[in-house]
């Protein structure tokens, strides 16, 4: 049974989601919005230069992820995105239509992230001529994920809290779809999970974390 989330406000005016079974938030509370343009955006999309980008999102979550990769999309001249997102849990409309993403960073384009959140549940979608968006309603442990994927973000809950989502064989799994040379973003940067991923065959980087954590990973498929 998926929990029922509370909205609250983080540090930098963005709104995050609370779990009180699981006693965790979706995202940090220096700020919500921060965290993904610094974890996924910049970290991540900025960093690979292809004309056809294919995106996993393992935990799509609020949609923050796959709202401001749309929007630094539209910033820079790539041709073709697919946007693929996993999520066991999707969120219902009433907490969706209550996150103030949309009014943060894009208030001229209004119903765009109540959009995001209608588009139909395993059937890949057209968002925009150069945005496919396909959620994926599942476990990313089984569920049939894309291939030659050129950027995963890995946006799982904290391992203590999840564990059976930050195991060898699912970073083995996220391995075996990634193109040569592509890339997976993450907040943790636990020795345990640093350990787990070489393990599996990434080249790993601990590069500065978003405010309120020091270091963070982005791994490479080789």
């Amino acid at each position: 049974m998926c929990d029922r989330p509370e909205i609250r406000p983080t540090h930098d005016g963005s709104h995050t989601l609370f779990l009180p079974r699981m006693n965790e938030c979706y995202h940090s509370r220096y700020g919500a919005i921060q965290e993904s343009r610094h974890v996924f955006i910049r970290a991540g999309f900025l960093g690979v230069a292809k004309d056809r980008v294919r995106i996993l999102e393992i935990g799509f979550g609020t949609g923050l992820n796959a709202l401001l990769t749309l929007l630094e999309a539209e910033k820079r001249p790539i041709p073709r995105i697919e946007y693929h997102g996993v999520e066991p849990c999707p969120l219902p409309s009433e907490i969706t239509d209550a996150l103030n993403y949309e009014a943060l960073l894009c208030p001229e384009r209004k119903g765009i992230f109540a959009a995001l959140h209608r588009v139909a549940w395993d059937r890949p979608t057209e968002f925009t001529p150069r945005f496919l968006l396909h959620k994926i309603k599942g476990d990313s442990r089984c569920c049939t994920l894309p291939r030659d994927v050129d950027l995963v973000y890995f946006d799982a809950f904290a391992p203590e809290k999840q564990p059976r989502m930050w195991t060898l064989e699912i970073f083995r799994r996220l391995r075996r779809c990634m193109a040569p040379g592509g890339i997976l973003t993450t907040y943790c940067a636990k020795g345990e999970v640093r350990r787990t991923m070489e393990k599996a065959g990434y080249s790993l980087e601990r590069i500065p974390g978003p405010p309120g954590k020091r270091e963070m990973l982005r791994a490479i498929c080789i």
